[in-house]
């Protein structure tokens, strides 16, 4: 049962306080009591309905109250709070929603002596150039941040108390250190109404300003509606955030300076960069308020996907591009001389926190629009330092290749991803790098973050692996570029060489004898052409689910089958598969071909061992294909499957098991005797091929199956479930 609201003071019955209170009582608090120096305003909100009763008498208010809400404006605070301080019981509770956090902790001080350890700083961002308690809404602060800014001694009853009030109105809760919110909230809200102001007084002073006015269009009326806001309150919000306000708009003056000199110069690659930057953050900002940016913590909201039992697969498919060869164009090409077009690119989260990795260190980039990329390339050297950290998402690819092209920088960077990432091991690249002559840096237990110390002298060298990843490869080579003399690298099992083939293709020589590939430092890469083959990591899930469900016949269109990557064709193709290659061809240095893949009785096997590094990614689905065969299937030396997004060999084994299907892990793979699939609820750990794979094996399944935290599908493959559900998955995604 909910529990009942306090007894709940406002003070100040302006907007946001007339919101607040409105809310609350709506919520069914015993009494909210309201007090306004205007009386006008506080009879209006008596009649309105904002509040049960009206204070004329603050300090009998604030004595009887259990909750206090200073809504008062910036420059009064402290002779409010000077009021109401020699009444505030200890157990009261007060709370505030300025927009400047420093000051008022200051003016709190100066009044209490210290800061009260019932006082729970706080500020709404929600607001509207309109005021007063007639503009209240109830629902005003739904779907918005409210950021509390809790010092070392606040009472955690009191913080409690605060966020619950806060989140009965619907708010997203979030907590700030106080000199970090004042800087953000200059930067995002007071630095936009101090532009705003400036601009309309601006032209307002131009003695044609009637046209001008007259015949502005809709970004001029959208930039400036919030000039039309209290100038009174803004007044005191600049003067109170003063040090944050002047050094956020000395950098904004910075860059309209920029941007004058470009003008002025007709520099039009430097008004490309600075607007594919703008536009590209705009769009992120976008996502971010539809809690879908790719820099969210990928865990922020749980999709679950729902999958009635049975059905069959048909069509004509094509699956996005590939997420290995997408990330690879975007840093080759930005290192390149010349411009890199490319198609086909991946419009995943991993692949656009890679681009978004670029443009943060200087490189222009147009698109992505439906899969075409344009990249301007800088040239070996002309990569220059982001403002913080490199952000790559969940993609283990882009940050161990990261790691090595940025070991040859002549700046310090840092690689940081989300929680998941965060926990896979570095030190597979860092000590190689190291034996280069990097200076190389990974968190706790050799995890993320990685930092890189810029300006270090590399050396090739030959290195042996100790396991087979191309990942690791690819870091070593990467890191050869710039280094002094031949790189070579052996591997003990083929991995994918995608990285191999495309220096090649960007006009850099690599040798490959063997098992080895090897790069002599001080090369160039000059621009080329790249037309992404689509993924065959996410063609498998419609291989396997062909295979396995009666009826069924694909063509997946355009799918890479680079021989490092075949590993799940040949496997399916060993346990009784019907797939055929159908118009093979060489699209950029890259085999690819149209796949059919129609349903077969499919048996169990002894994978062999040589397969298993072709089909890494892979195996998810391929559990559930064994789990559809007839007799046993035994995988081994797989260990590698236990450092991905999750344990890929636990994660199946669970949810297998979930499913009612007799399968048993082993250290470095698992036995899983084919059989019927029951329905139930699997936990994918939030991996998205964990979480692909569990949804094919409904066509089999004998009952519903109900799959946790799927929201990093969107990784590697964002538009799954509609293309699942046009080829017949009747799959359904909540969340």
């Amino acid at each position: 049962m909910t529990p009942a609201l306090p007894k709940l003071l406002v003070v100040g019955l302006g907007l946001i306080g007339g919101s607040f209170a409105k809310g609350l009582r709506q919520q069914g608090a015993a009494r909210v009591i309201g007090f306004d120096a205007n009386a006008t305003e506080l009879r209006e909100g008596l009649r309105l309905g904002v509040i049960d009763e009206a204070a004329d008498d603050l300090c009998a208010a604030v004595s009887a109250a259990d909750v206090v809400m200073l809504a008062v404006p910036v420059k009064v605070m402290e002779r409010v709070m000077a009021q109401i301080a020699p009444v505030l019981r200890p157990e009261t509770v007060l709370t505030d929603v300025g927009s400047v956090k420093g000051n008022i902790i200051d003016v709190a001080r100066r009044v209490f002596g210290e800061v009260p350890a019932n006082f729970v700083p706080g500020h709404p961002i929600a607001g509207s150039e309109k005021s007063g308690v007639s503009a209240a809404k109830a629902d005003l602060f739904a779907h918005h941040k409210v950021i509390l800014t809790p010092m070392a001694g606040t009472d955690r009853f009191a913080l409690k108390l605060v966020s619950d009030l806060w989140q009965r109105l619907g708010a997203d809760v979030h907590h700030m250190d106080v000199k970090r919110h004042d800087e953000v909230l200059a930067a995002t809200s007071h630095l936009p109404h101090l532009l705003a102001f400036s601009l309309v007084d601006t032209l307002s002073n131009d003695h044609e300003n009637r046209d001008i006015f007259r015949y502005a269009a809709g970004g001029f009326r959208d930039f400036t509606r919030i000039a039309a806001s209290d100038p009174m309150m803004w007044h005191d919000i600049f003067l109170a955030n003063r040090d944050a306000t002047l050094k956020v708009l000395d950098e904004f003056s910075a860059g309209v300076e920029r941007l004058r000199a470009a003008i002025d110069a007709g520099d039009g690659h430097q008004l490309l960069g600075i607007f594919t930057r703008a536009k590209s953050a705009r769009d992120h900002f976008s996502k971010i308020l539809s809690g879908t940016a790719y820099s969210m913590p990928m865990n922020s909201s749980n999709v679950r996907f729902r999958v009635q039992p049975g059905g069959q697969i048909n069509g004509t498919l094509r699956v996005p591009g590939d997420k290995s060869i997408s990330h690879r164009s975007i840093m080759l090409g930005a290192l390149a001389e010349g411009v890199t077009d490319v198609e086909g690119f991946l419009e995943g989260e991993d692949s656009l926190a890679t681009l978004q990795a670029f443009r943060d260190m200087g490189v222009v980039i147009e698109g992505p629009y439906q899969g075409k990329v344009r990249i301007h390339g800088v040239g070996m050297h002309g990569l220059k330092p982001s403002a913080g950290p490199l952000y790559v998402g969940n993609s283990g690819t882009a940050m161990r290749l990261f790691a090595g092209l940025l070991a040859g920088q002549a700046f310090d960077s840092e690689l940081t991803g989300d929680e998941s990432l965060s926990q896979r091991p570095m030190e597979r690249v860092a000590k190689p790098l190291r034996s280069m002559g990097a200076q190389v840096e990974t968190g706790a237990n050799g995890c993320p973050p990685i930092r890189i110390r810029g300006g270090s002298s590399l050396k090739g060298i030959d290195y042996d692996m100790p396991m087979a990843s191309a990942q690791v490869k690819s870091c070593v080579l990467l890191a050869g570029l710039y280094s002094e003399g031949e790189t070579r690298v052996t591997e003990p099992a083929p991995t994918r060489d995608h990285t191999e083939r495309m220096l090649q293709g960007f006009g850099y020589p690599v040798s490959r004898a063997g098992a080895s590939a090897s790069v002599v430092g001080g090369g160039k890469l000059s621009a080329c052409h790249i037309d992404v083959p689509a993924d065959i990591s996410s063609a498998t899930f419609f291989m396997v689910a062909a295979s396995i469900a009666p009826g069924s016949e694909v063509i997946l269109e355009h799918v890479g089958i680079n021989p490092t990557r075949i590993g799940v064709i040949n496997i399916l193709c060993a346990m009784g598969g019907d797939l055929t290659l159908l118009n093979e061809r060489e699209v950029g240095g890259e085999p690819v071909a149209d796949i059919r893949v129609r349903s077969a009785a499919l048996k169990g096997i002894d994978i062999p061992e040589d397969q298993v590094p072709l089909a890494i990614d892979e195996f998810p689905a391929i559990f559930i294909a064994a789990a559809c065969a007839e007799g046993t299937t035994v995988l081994r030396g797989a260990e590698e499957l236990r450092v991905k997004e999750s344990d890929r060999i636990q994660a199946m084994v669970d949810g297998l098991l979930a499913l009612g299907v007799e399968v048993e892990g082993t250290p470095d793979g698992a036995i899983i005797k084919g059989g019927p699939i029951q329905g139930g609820k699997v936990d994918s750990l939030g991996d998205h091929r964990i979480a692909m794979s569990f949804a094919i094996a409904g066509l089999r399944a004998r009952g519903v199956i109900e799959i946790d935290d799927c929201a990093n599908v969107a990784t590697s493959f964002p538009n799954f479930i509609e293309l699942a559900c046009a080829a017949g998955l009747s799959l359904d995604a909540e969340g």
